[in-house]
């Protein structure tokens, strides 16, 4: 029988850039290994196209993602529980592993100010990737 795999819920205000990068990311480098979520509070019309940009630049296609919104059911449902350095608010439950990684808000930049953006993103989900035990 297959070991479960781990939740991971990545959350940001408009779920438009930082989230939808981490989550592209986590979902790229994991192979499957891990279930990925991305959610907003307050999701914007569409994903950041500098974010897109950024993304297609190292071989991640979002261009056919769509912001959603952050649910109970998102929360209740992941292991591990992230939040971009928006200040966004996650309802808490017992036995979820909560992080905040204070990235800066891609909105409104260009590709110059989002790549150093992706890097730290890509960084700290390969960083994740190691916690959970995955390479």
């Amino acid at each position: 029988m297959p070991e479960p795999r781990p939740s991971v819920l990545f959350v940001c205000v408009h779920n438009a850039g930082r989230s939808q990068m981490a989550a592209a990311f986590l979902t790229h480098l994991s192979e499957g290994r891990v279930e990925v979520r991305s959610a907003g509070s307050a999701p914007a019309a569409s994903v950041n196209p500098a974010a897109v940009q950024a993304m297609a630049e190292v071989g991640i296609d979002l261009s056919a993602e769509t912001p959603k919104v952050l649910t109970v059911e998102a929360v209740q449902a992941s292991d591990v529980v992230i939040t971009m350095g928006c200040g966004d608010s996650c309802p808490v439950f017992p036995g979820k592993k909560y992080l905040d990684w204070p990235l800066e808000d891609p909105a409104g930049h260009g590709i110059d100010a989002v790549r150093p953006i992706r890097d730290r993103i890509e960084r700290h989900v390969r960083d994740l990737l190691a916690e959970l035990r995955f390479r």
